[in-house]
């Protein structure tokens, strides 16, 4: 392993790295669908609202045709396109109730406990796509005891882009070399680390579900690889 004295703070990816976002979203989709009667697989409109709307929401910001916008707002765009496409006809708080289904994500078994380690010996934040209010939400739901919340909304572009990580390194008064971005996404960890930050690879093999399964296969450049948040911590010595 390498050096890894000089390592501050660490800053998580959320969807997926600490949360189990599919499992937790098809169950209300699932719940939802039934009230509407509409025979539809609740995984599949999951996979697409996150993929369509989230990522794809996302790369239309990126690409400059949509102008910035929150994950709870590029969510909510999607969600009106595939309840428009199934024929389902709700009022605006019931789909604005599904729609905070994403700040009501179960976290994974070992991050609670995993981070309450991390957070013994380092600054633990969060670094996500998500939007503030919907991190904050979540951390309250599922007791994740961040020390700080950083957000793409703070600094007005998404990650992969190379500010998302520079910014949070300056809010938390750190050089790039003293963070270390944790993810179970390679491409998160890649883009890291071309600003500078230490690399800690955690893979959810069950994070996107049976249809899209997980590139598992670490890029050696990659500092830590752990199964999982306990094992991140007794790497690093928690």
């Amino acid at each position: 392993m390498t050096d890894l004295n000089s390592v501050k703070a660490l800053t998580f990816d959320v969807f997926g790295t600490v949360v189990d976002w599919r499992s937790s979203v098809s169950a209300e989709v699932a719940a939802f669908l039934q009230r509407h009667n509409v025979d539809a697989d609740a995984g599949m409109f999951t996979d697409r609202w996150r993929r369509e709307g989230y990522a794809g929401g996302m790369r239309l910001v990126r690409d400059g045709t949509l102008p910035f916008q929150t994950a709870d707002q590029l969510h909510r765009r999607m969600l009106d396109m595939l309840l428009e496409e199934h024929g389902i006809t709700a009022d605006d708080a019931e789909v604005a109730e599904l729609n905070r289904a994403w700040h009501r994500l179960h976290p994974w078994i070992d991050s609670p406990g995993g981070l309450q380690r991390l957070k013994s010996r380092f600054v633990v934040s969060t670094l996500s796509n998500g939007n503030v209010e919907l991190l904050v939400n979540m951390a309250k739901f599922g007791s994740l005891p961040w020390d700080c919340v950083l957000s793409a909304e703070l600094t007005g572009a998404f990650k992969p882009e190379p500010q998302c990580y520079q910014n949070a390194a300056k809010l938390l008064g750190c050089e790039s070399r003293e963070v270390m971005m944790v993810a179970a996404h390679q491409a998160d960890l890649l883009a890291a680390a071309q600003t500078g930050m230490r690399t800690a690879f955690v893979p959810r093999p069950r994070e996107a579900g049976p249809n899209f399964p997980a590139d598992l296969t670490p890029d050696p450049s990659f500092d830590i690889i752990a199964t999982d948040f306990h094992h991140l911590a007794a790497q690093l010595g928690c």
